[in-house]
């Protein structure tokens, strides 16, 4: 696929005038949904703006490539804009972007238009290039300076594979001296960016150097055995995991896939300096690199919601078809057995139960596996199960304490480090040893371990455990329902941050425990930031601009889908006035539905669970109460648009 099948001529314009970054995206979101590429144009704008707020896209020199990969695009495209006076793009070099491009891919599976999309992304790194689509005067000659330089770039590249044939048939003397992987997160513009920079400017140095690319089509220009033997030094540009134990015993450098780009000399020089630290694998088949340390509160996160993530699939599926089997049961039949009454009901109840009750070993495993990768995965596993179970040294069995959610957080941070213990110890042992240690020293040893810790700290996580429940249980109305105003709040705090993951985990934590009221305060909390928004962009229009109430339709539904992430942009750009009527809002939200003793047993659905909440009149009063609230003091707070 040619970059010119992506790019339409509604999809380009010239001499644009865009006084900040976010007029230019705005006028590249129209020209995208011009060119009929997009599904829901608010939706594609959100994935812009999330993509944005992980850092600028401004590659530096006058260029910027915004890029989403998300379900609101229904095909693959590019927009482009030529701004003659420049817009402030937050470029690392602090140049004004005068020629953008913006990119839309679908989100699954990687397809042909990705190598389209990288091809363009190289291209743009040569300044003759870029120079003469910011000087075109008609939108078939930018068009047209596209597909000359494109078609160049293929011969060139046939070319150079001809040689490379010829080449294998004669090995060459010399392999190259230093060695790339460049990796981003959505794998479509600054992977072949960094990939490309990082080989010009070897060829400039006169250093041979080759880069394998991470992208979303998958590892291209793979480095192979025999090239990672010969070289000096291996450079890892990446933001997200790559395949690190090839490169065990090779000096290696780490860094964000951004120095790539802007950094290259520098990184080919420090490569070719002989004072790169020798890289040591630990064990496993990914790493994930980054540009920097992460402090233990943020690498405890980290692994906590390495956990979490993983096991919320379970909860919210485990959860809703047992929330279903209450809707669809007969409970006059036999109260005792609610739930499992008629046949229906019975099955959707197993089913269920048996979902949620892996939510536990599945939280405790992938903590541990984010902690000691791979070899920590069984370990996690069994600690988690040990957990659940209750066991303890004077009942193996189980049965005797409820150590919960709780012990199974621990268990899988002591399952993980007790790898990581293990790793170190084994170090020293031969390497025609290698092969036993994650078959294995591994995994017996890490098991008993891991196990035998559990069931020392059962017994104690058990009395937390019941002590919370029972706290929680003999709370009277007033505390319940600053309890509720809490949790609820914290759900918009920061909208999908650490904050807003530490109510909904304590939530789902509750849940487990049979705690059904916390559940439904937390959901009712993060329901009401994108529908105060929605409300406020319709009762208020003065305050909004016409883009900002198109998007606001989008937030009914992603309010009653229970997506708070759906606020995030309008928090972003008037967090001073949206963030505090979101959380009050929330937090009267969270208040009420403690207050009618609402009761959730499914951690999302939002408005699609409500026959399965408990009082779900009342609670759906809560909500829209709360929303109502975050409403008109957003309404009184904002200044009309001029």
């Amino acid at each position: 696929m040619r970059i010119t099948e992506l790019l339409k001529k509604d999809s380009i314009a010239l001499g644009v005038s865009a006084s900040t970054k976010e007029e230019a995206i705005d006028r590249l979101v129209d020209l995208m949904a011009a060119g009929g590429r997009l599904n829901d144009k608010a939706g594609y704008k959100e994935g812009i703006l999330a993509r944005e707020a992980l850092g600028s896209t401004a590659v530096g020199e006058g260029i910027a490539i915004p890029h989403a990969k998300v379900a609101a695009v229904k095909e693959p495209g590019l927009a482009a804009v030529v701004v003659p006076d420049g817009v402030d793009y937050e470029a690392f070099d602090g140049s004004l972007a005068n020629l953008i491009f913006m990119i839309a891919a679908p989100d699954g599976e990687a397809d042909t238009h990705l190598e389209a999309l990288s091809k363009l992304s190289t291209l743009l790194m040569n300044p003759g290039f870029k120079d003469a689509l910011i000087a075109a005067k008609t939108k078939e000659e930018f068009l047209k300076i596209i597909d000359d330089t494109e078609s160049e770039r293929y011969e060139k590249e046939e070319k150079k594979e001809s040689q490379e044939v010829k080449a294998e048939e004669k090995p060459a003397k010399e392999g190259y001296r230093v060695l790339a992987v460049t990796a981003c997160p959505t794998g479509i513009a600054h992977t072949f960016m960094a990939a490309e920079n990082l080989e010009n400017t070897g060829k400039k140095l006169g250093i041979a150097l080759k880069a394998e690319t991470n992208g979303s089509g998958g590892a291209q220009n793979v480095l192979t055995k025999d090239e990672i033997a010969a070289a000096d030094c291996i450079i890892i540009a990446a933001d997200k995991n790559v395949e690190m134990a090839r490169f065990d015993g090779k000096p290696v450098i780490m860094v964000p896939v951004s120095d790539g780009i802007h950094k290259a000399e520098e990184l080919i020089q420090k490569a070719v300096s002989k004072t790169v630290p020798v890289y040591h694998h630990a064990g496993g088949g990914a790493a994930e690199v980054s540009g920097g340390g992460d402090g233990i509160g943020r690498t405890i996160y980290k692994h906590l919601m390495n956990g979490v993530s993983h096991m919320l699939p379970f909860v919210i599926g485990g959860g809703i078809l047992i929330a279903l089997a209450f809707l669809f049961d007969n409970y006059e039949i036999d109260p005792s057995n609610f739930g499992k009454n008629t046949p229906l009901a019975a099955y959707l109840k197993t089913i269920g139960e048996q979902a949620f009750g892996m939510m536990l070993p599945v939280l405790s495993g992938y903590i541990a596996m984010s902690i000691a990768d791979r070899p920590g995965l069984a370990v996690g596993f069994v600690g988690g199960l040990v957990a659940k179970m209750g066991a303890t040294f004077a009942n193996p069995a189980g049965g005797a304490v409820n150590a919960g959610f709780l012990g199974a957080l621990f268990a899988g941070f002591v399952g993980g480090y007790i790898v990581v213990g293990l790793r170190k110890l084994f170090s020293k042992l031969p390497k025609s040893l290698e092969g036993i240690k994650p078959v294995l020293l591994y995994p017996v040893l890490g098991i008993l371990l891991v196990g035998v810790v559990t069931t020392f700290i059962n017994p104690y996580m058990g009395m937390i455990n019941d002590g919370l429940t029972g706290f929680l249980n003999g709370m009277g109305g007033t505390s319940k329902v600053v309890l509720g105003m809490v949790v609820g709040g914290m759900m918009s705090v920061d909208m999908g941050g650490p904050v807003n993951k530490a109510a909904y985990v304590f939530g789902t934590a509750q849940l487990a425990e049979g705690n059904f009221e916390v559940m439904a305060a937390v959901m009712a909390g993060g329901m009401v930031p994108p529908l105060a928004i929605a409300l406020c962009t319709t009762f208020f229009k003065k305050k909004f601009t016409d883009k900002e109430r198109q998007s606001g339709i989008v937030n009914y539904i992603m309010g009653l889908s229970f997506i708070s992430e759906g606020a995030i942009p309008f928090a972003a750009q008037d967090p001073l006035r949206v963030l505090p009527s979101c959380i009050i809002g929330s937090a009267v939200a969270g208040g009420l539905s403690m207050f009618f003793d609402c009761t959730l047993r499914a951690p999302h659905g939002g408005i699609f669970v409500l026959p399965t909440i408990g009082n779900p009149l009342a609670y759906l009063a809560a909500v829209l109460i709360g929303a109502a609230i975050g409403c008109l003091l957003l309404g009184v707070l904002k200044k009309d648009v001029e």
